[in-house]
């Protein structure tokens, strides 16, 4: 018997931004890479001219039809989930949820070494709410910022030798 958790895997994560370029910058910085320049299955590329986003695309994502966009898709790694950041233009966008907020709220990167990644980052302009704190009991190491239109981001790094002692039989 197959059940609906045994058939799905990450696809992508969507972030909307105001400014496709600036975010793609800024991504950057967090050691994203391109991986297509533009989102082919919703014919939305990546050009300054704000392509239409067709109607089949505009229904399945609950957009308006005429809804104007573009859009690219970056990756961490080789792996999932992707990134997909899109620019819409027209409508009257709302400031990202906040930390109390139901649903999505931040995205979580992971890092070896969060003082280095939060000095770099620091420096580079990249504004940060906090800078990197101790999580309960020694687990981890917790910094966050936000991308330039106020998506938070958490930075962590994980001591994972130290969460054996919360499973003693693991």
């Amino acid at each position: 018997m197959s059940s609906v958790a045994e058939s799905l895997s990450w696809g992508h994560i969507n972030v909307n931004v105001s400014d496709l370029d600036r975010a793609v910058a800024f991504y950057k910085l967090l050691g994203f890479q391109v991986f297509m320049p533009g989102i082919p299955y919703l014919d939305i590329d990546n050009t300054p001219l704000h392509r239409r986003v067709p109607d089949s695309a505009a229904a399945a994502l609950a957009v308006a039809p005429g809804t104007r966009a573009r859009a690219c898709i970056m990756q961490l790694d080789n792996g999932f989930p992707k990134l997909d950041l899109t620019e819409f233009t027209g409508g009257e966008p709302r400031n990202p949820p906040d930390n109390q907020d139901l649903g999505p709220v931040r995205l979580c990167l992971a890092t070896d070494d969060l003082p280095a990644a939060y000095q770099r980052l620091l420096a580079a302009g990249v504004d940060f709410l906090s800078p990197p704190q101790p999580g309960h009991n020694g687990l981890a190491d917790i910094a966050l910022c936000k991308d330039p239109d106020g998506t938070l981001i958490e930075l962590i790094q994980i001591y994972p030798e130290r969460w054996a002692r919360l499973n003693p039989d693991g």
